[in-house]
């Protein structure tokens, strides 16, 4: 990794007895994006504001371009903050936001106007500086903002959940500008949602985040297809689950059913606990096309935009299989759902 712009050494926030961030130690480099992906209460948002002085931690040391920040207020510290809700200032147009910052460090009147232009054209905003925020869609709103934290040419960009307001058009667009912006500019970034397809969409990096502490932090796709724990594996996107136990050479569902499958590498006996993505499954109405297969019943099936969904019951066991175009099967149909073992995850 590039020299490093923010170093996080075993970083603590506790209220009372309630720890919301425990022992977090994490470098993001100079230029690169790094996301905090997390459910609700897992820590993100209160990391990302202990980097930005809005929390102070209560142990461990923060370094931003190797400075350490602990002690330095949010208007101290060489960030600045793209919050969910843009908060811009309603009674100031677009180009008085954008400026605000570069007033308050007394930049030239000259060079003021110079960047707010040069960032108007940059997030495509031009001819809107004498509009009002209340003249503006959300998306547009969320682009002010953006421009009004980059004209101030921070070491380090935060980003609190800023698409989560907008509605999925909006918020597809405003992410590929997002992503855009950081190719072209090469800010360093930490972004914090919920949502995974903006994390695998737009990082270098994740950082998945559990009870305040990082479950794992790595590149979209490793996080992706080799998750290091069993709560990253389920956390990033829908899996089937099988409940089954191991024991003399056999594989039971919990009903006791035998169940005919492999898997890559084998399990010691006793109960474990199975995951296959929807997408691995494969159906067919004869003979089975991957290694692993189970005859089953199609109990619904769902049209979800871009691909269906096939649910399907087998003995005591239901799984959900993704495919890109609609089957000739419908509810009540028997059907073939095999896989290959390499797809499996198994976890005890």
């Amino acid at each position: 990794m590039s020299e490093s712009i923010l170093e996080l050494e075993r970083v603590r926030l506790q209220y009372g007895p309630v720890v919301a961030v425990d022992d977090v130690t994490v470098a993001v480099g100079r230029g690169e994006f790094v996301t905090l992906l997390g459910p609700s209460g897992s820590g993100k948002t209160s990391t990302l504001r202990l980097v930005g002085g809005f929390e102070h931690p209560t142990g461990g040391v923060i370094r931003i371009a190797g400075r350490p920040v602990n002690g330095l207020p949010a208007n101290r510290r060489d960030t600045a903050t793209i919050f969910q809700s843009g908060a811009l200032f309603p009674h100031k147009t677009v180009a008085e936001n954008i400026a605000y910052g570069l007033r308050m460090r007394r930049v030239p009147a000259a060079e003021i106007a110079r960047r707010v232009a040069e960032m108007l054209e940059i997030v495509a905003l031009p001819g809107f500086e004498h509009r009002y925020p209340a003249e503006m869609s959300g998306g547009q709103r969320q682009r002010v903002a953006l421009a009004r934290s980059l004209v101030v040419r921070p070491s380090l960009l935060l980003f609190d959940e800023p698409l989560s307001a907008l509605d999925l058009a909006l918020k597809l667009q405003l992410r590929a500008e997002i992503k855009r912006l950081h190719a072209e500019l090469g800010f360093s970034a930490v972004f914090v949602t919920h949502d995974q397809g903006e994390a695998l969409s737009l990082s270098d990096r994740v950082a998945v985040m559990q009870k305040g502490r990082i479950e794992q932090i790595d590149r979209p796709d490793t996080l992706y297809n080799r998750p290091a724990s069993e709560f990253v594996y389920t956390f990033m996107g829908e899996s089937n689950r099988l409940d089954v136990t191991v024991g003399g050479g056999a594989i039971r569902d919990l009903q006791g059913h035998l169940l005919p499958l492999t898997l890559e590498d084998g399990l010691a006996e006793g109960a474990w606990r199975l995951y296959l993505r929807p997408s691995r499954l494969h159906l067919s109405e004869h003979e089975p096309v991957r290694s692993n297969a189970l005859r089953c019943t199609v109990s619904m099936v769902e049209f979800l935009g871009d691909h269906f969904r096939y649910h399907l019951a087998c003995h005591g066991l239901r799984l959900m299989c993704d495919v890109s175009a609609k089957l000739g099967l419908s509810e009540g149909s028997d059907v073939i759902a095999s896989w290959d073992g390499a797809d499996m995850r198994a976890y005890r």
